[in-house]
């Protein structure tokens, strides 16, 4: 019954066109995307090359993104320390809206990918406005195989169809 009636509430509250619309202009504190691999492979093996130089793929795709759209993304210079010693700013009880808070940013920007095996990965992008400390988008998504390709496939779906989606007519 509990789903049922989830599901009724995401279909009254509409798509996501219903989604307040962002500010260009704005100025982005983003605080780059964690990788956190949980498979066997990375216990026994530890960091890949490849999948460190995909996630500097995925952060520059996300930091052209933002800057095509208009959005100022702000020097972390003046938190370079505190961020150093911040394991994850995606998961770091609110850190990263008080890092955002000292650059004067007006959105703090933060992601995730998880390596559960080869095959499986999650990935996801958290973009709260600093002020309030609201979350103003968050999407995960799934994706398969552990390729240049499908980590872009993945996070460009967060980006059109979530963070800068068209609203619906």
């Amino acid at each position: 019954m509990r789903h049922l009636l989830l599901l009724l509430l995401l279909f009254v509250a509409g798509p996501a066109s219903a989604l307040e619309a962002l500010r260009p202009g704005a100025k982005v504190a983003f605080f780059g995307i964690t990788f956190l691999d949980t498979s066997l492979e990375g216990e026994l093996a530890g960091p890949r090359e490849d999948e460190t130089a995909r996630l500097a793929l995925l952060e520059d795709l996300v930091r052209q993104r933002f800057e095509t759209e208009g959005f100022d993304l702000v020097a972390l210079d003046p938190v370079a320390e505190e961020l150093a010693r911040t394991r994850n700013p995606a998961d770091c009880n609110g850190c990263d809206l008080r890092m955002g808070a000292r650059l004067g940013a007006d959105y703090a920007l933060v992601g995730e990918v998880q390596k559960v095996s080869n095959l499986i990965l999650s990935m996801n992008l958290a973009l709260r406005e600093v002020e309030s400390g609201r979350l103003v988008r968050m999407l995960a998504v799934d994706i398969r195989s552990n390729t240049d390709e499908s980590w872009l496939r993945g996070g460009r779906y967060i980006l059109d169809r979530h963070v800068f989606a068209p609203p619906a007519p």
